[in-house]
């Protein structure tokens, strides 16, 4: 009896160092900006990385990017668990599912200025859903603290396997390559693709990226709401750690309410003023808000809405504007929430 008090003592303790170790890491990275770059692989989904090399352009941002593959893609070797738990994944000599693609995103992120060859490197790995691979990562650090990680996840489903990576986080943005298809809110329920999918569930903000060719800026979005506030001073310090020009934009559904979208152009321009962010211009228009915003974002290299956050259950008779610009934008499209 007196071994099972102390057994049962000694894992009252683990648990609780663990929960505390879990806890402090987690608000050291409440104090950094970190940024999920995901990918399957498709060329269109490094358009991720590159946004996310460009977002990630001072020190306090660190870059997560994630590759999730279903469990067990016939990997059936006892050792294989053994062997990733004691190597580097991205050198452990053979070919594992999604390493390919980690080690290209690896590449992007160079070209775009962020090279971690002397970075310190960490690797670990964790047994997963009983899968021989598990979820390996490998964390490159900067002498001032600055990580750079590629993970390598495995799950039921991909969407599954990134919600669930957020909750490993936290994370302030997660970047996603443009979705195959986008159905309506109904359709949603029961078949929604991985973006719409990690878009809607997300409880960060969600930038679907879409190559901008030349185009350039961004086009921040307003209603005067002090969601859409927040939003802009949010955004608004993203592009200007990019040294993107901005536009602010509001769109009245009628001529009787111009002058409230002129208002709340003229707040946020005020708003950030008083951050000492400048601002390129103010425009408003009149209509359909989703259309008016996804033709005149079609200029810009960055479209800026706020989430208007409503449950599945709620936009099934209410749209959400943001909703349909990330559905049906030609530029990238940034959900801040």
């Amino acid at each position: 009896m007196k071994n099972f008090f102390k057994r049962t003592t000694l894992s009252d303790r683990q648990e609780a160092a663990v929960r505390k170790t879990l806890s402090n890491l987690r608000a050291q990275r409440r104090n950094r900006f970190r940024i999920l770059a995901c990918i399957d692989g498709t060329d269109e989904s490094f358009i991720s990385v590159r946004a996310a090399a460009q977002l990630a352009a001072s020190d306090e941002t660190d870059v997560i990017v994630l590759y999730v593959r279903p469990i067990d893609q016939g990997l059936h070797s006892g050792g294989l668990q053994v062997r990733l738990a004691r190597q580097n994944m991205m050198e452990a000599g053979f070919e594992l599912p999604g390493v390919k693609h980690l080690k290209r995103a690896l590449e992007i992120l160079k070209e775009e200025g962020l090279d971690v060859t002397e970075w310190a490197l960490a690797t670990e790995h964790q047994d997963a859903w009983g899968d021989p691979a598990g979820d390996n990562k490998a964390e490159y650090r900067s002498p001032t603290g600055r990580s750079v990680v590629l993970k390598l996840k495995t799950a039921p489903d991909v969407a599954v396997g990134i919600l669930d990576q957020y909750e490993l986080g936290p994370y302030n943005l997660m970047i996603l390559g443009q979705p195959s298809r986008w159905r309506g809110e109904i359709n949603a329920f029961f078949d929604a693709g991985v973006v719409q999918t990690v878009a809607t569930m997300a409880p960060c903000s969600v930038l679907v990226a879409r190559g901008s060719g030349e185009r350039q800026g961004f086009l921040i979005c307003t209603d005067g709401s002090s969601r859409s506030m927040q939003a802009v001073r949010r955004s608004a310090v993203l592009a200007y750690t990019m040294g993107e020009p901005i536009t602010l934009f509001s769109v009245a559904e009628t001529e009787t309410g111009k002058p409230a979208a002129e208002e709340a152009v003229a707040n946020a321009k005020a708003l950030l003023k008083a951050m000492k962010i400048s601002v390129a211009e103010t425009k408003t228009a009149i209509g359909n808000a989703a259309e008016e915003i996804i033709e005149m974002g079609s200029l810009y290299k960055v479209i800026v809405v706020s989430n208007e956050g409503r449950s599945r259950w709620q936009r099934l008779f209410k749209k959400s504007v943001a909703s349909e610009v990330m559905k049906r934008a030609r530029a990238s499209v940034l959900d801040v929430r």
